[in-house]
């Protein structure tokens, strides 16, 4: 973990607040600055004492984040028929428990700028369950810089007055742009002075200093220096890189292409007046008198020969009219049911006309709706068909699905397929997305260590294939510790949790490893 002194500030407020104990504490951040990760290294620093519920999709009503919060503290109601008031007071017995067994219990709620009006209040009321001397409940609120503004509305006056401590992570500067980019190098054990100094201006200059971005830039540079054997990361290797990552495609100065078009159809406009423009010899003179010393002298004049002027012709290329990102996601028809309906097509499900389309009708053409977040890596890694969640403001959604990667740019499709520039989508990407997966196994969904099944069998199979090693064992259905090992190997090779257990992204990695036949794949070049 790189600490700038930017990320130990937000983590100094963050540890200060839950210290301190009560209200509320508030971290703020542009996209990609680092304060999900900040909330990881708070959570490996927190006392044993403490209870965490961290709610990472907030995109719930008042009664769903309740029993979130309940399922995460393991606190047990009755999921047919729980209303607020069993959630509350559920949620009271279990934190005036802890209290009395001298713990403290603490909730995250991340991306907290897409909470509703009506969700935040009740979050607010939560931090009345008190006891004489102090709160029962710590909250961070961890969202954008429009968390921020949502905070400062009038109807919200009472939960901003409890915010005991608030941070706004900004993005690194030059020097800790230089500083990062030579900590990741050296955490793997590579060469600190690979990138030039020269490079990093570059790269501090297209990132802004937002730590994803640096993160894709040097990656593709890596990969490009990769591929031409290039030993040393320069300048004009940043700036493909950027231009293949983050579409930047002009480098010339804004106001230069409006300059040169004037002096083209300066130039177009004059060549033409010449070219129309003929010297009419009748309307001059044939001779002229004209006076010299005391004597008139005649003079012959000859008529002008018209100059020609070859015309000036400028090829203007045509201008393709294309719709700015942020407009097209103003189509309230992005809905959840529509990218879902999108990606069963690819599937070559049936669409019924007068259905709702949505995970529950997916369940019934035997796929499953896999919710998670994550970033670009991720996605590409999965290399699927997925439905982007995209952040217009706080209670405004939009889905699309992602069909395609045409030169490093993603493609969209809707009514129909758009491509757009890969920076314009992560701006409003909040990293969530639904992915459509069929199980290899009919009902098949979580393999556990000690676990005795037919699906073991499936799983030393598929890891066999994966690395060549086939056990010979004689209970090949059950889950022993040498499984166990293979699987955390597999885990960690493909950066997921290495706990061992095979759940649903595991078992989604390890049926792309071999091939994951009849699954639709994003189309890329």
């Amino acid at each position: 973990m790189f600490m700038s002194t930017r990320h130990q500030e937000g983590l100094a407020h963050l540890l200060y607040g839950i210290n301190h104990g009560g209200g509320f504490v508030a971290l703020t951040g542009e996209v990609g600055t680092g304060k999900t990760t900040l909330c990881h290294c708070l959570l490996q620093q927190l006392p044993e004492n403490i209870d965490i519920a961290l709610i990472l999709n907030p995109k719930l009503n008042a009664i769903e984040l309740l029993a979130t919060i309940c399922d995460e503290l393991r606190i047990s109601y009755d999921k047919n028929q729980h209303t607020l008031k069993n959630l509350i007071d559920a949620l009271n017995q279990h934190l005036l428990t802890a209290h009395a067994n001298a713990r403290r219990t603490i909730l995250i709620i991340d991306e907290a700028q897409n909470l509703s009006l009506e969700v935040l209040e009740q979050v607010r009321l939560l931090t009345n369950l008190e006891t004489t001397k102090t709160k029962l409940l710590q909250i961070i609120l961890v969202g954008q810089p429009e968390l921020k503004d949502l905070l400062n509305r009038r109807e919200l006056r009472q939960l901003n007055q409890r915010i005991t401590a608030r941070y706004h992570l900004l993005p690194l500067s030059l020097a800790e742009t230089r500083t990062y980019i030579r900590h990741r190098l050296m955490v793997c054990k590579g060469d600190p002075d690979l990138f030039k100094e020269s490079a990093i201006t570059k790269i501090f200059q297209f990132s802004k200093g937002i730590p994803r971005i640096i993160n894709i830039i040097c990656h593709c540079a890596l990969l490009g220096a990769y591929s031409s054997e290039t030993r040393v990361i320069t300048p004009p290797i940043i700036k493909r890189a950027a231009k293949e990552t983050l579409a930047f495609t002009n480098d010339s100065p804004s106001w230069l292409k409006p300059l040169l078009a004037m002096l083209v159809f300066s130039c177009l406009a004059v060549g033409l007046y010449y070219r129309n423009y003929q010297v009419n010899d009748s309307t001059l003179p044939k001779s002229k008198t004209i006076l010299s010393g005391k004597f008139p002298v005649k003079v012959a004049i000859k008529p002008l020969t018209p100059i020609k002027v070859a015309p000036v012709v400028a090829k203007l290329e045509p201008v393709t009219d294309t719709k700015p990102f942020s407009s097209w996601l103003d189509n309230p028809g992005l809905t959840l049911d529509a990218g879902i309906s999108n990606a069963l097509k690819l599937w070559g499900k049936e669409i019924p006309a007068n259905q709702q389309v949505d995970c529950d009708y997916a369940k019934k053409t035997g796929l499953n709706c896999l919710f998670n977040n994550g970033n670009w890596k991720d996605l590409l890694a999965y290399d699927r068909p997925v439905v982007l969640e995209f952040s217009l403001s706080p209670g405004i959604k939009r889905y699309a699905l992602l069909t395609a990667i045409k030169d490093g740019q993603p493609t969209l499709t809707f009514d129909s397929n758009v491509t757009f520039p890969l920076a314009d989508v992560l701006s409003f990407w909040d990293g969530y997305y639904v992915l459509l997966r069929q199980s290899p196994r009919p009902a098949m969904k979580a393999i556990y260590p000690g676990q005795s099944s037919p699906n073991v069998e499936w799983l030393r199979q598929q890891l066999a294939a994966v690395d060549g090693v086939s056990q010979e064992t004689k209970q090949p259905q059950f889950f022993d510790a040498d499984l166990k090992t293979r699987v955390i190997n597999f885990q960690q090779a493909h950066h997921l949790t290495p706990d061992g257990k095979v759940g649903a992204q595991t078992i989604f990695y390890l049926d792309n490893a071999t091939g994951a036949k009849g699954s639709p794949h994003l189309k890329q070049d």
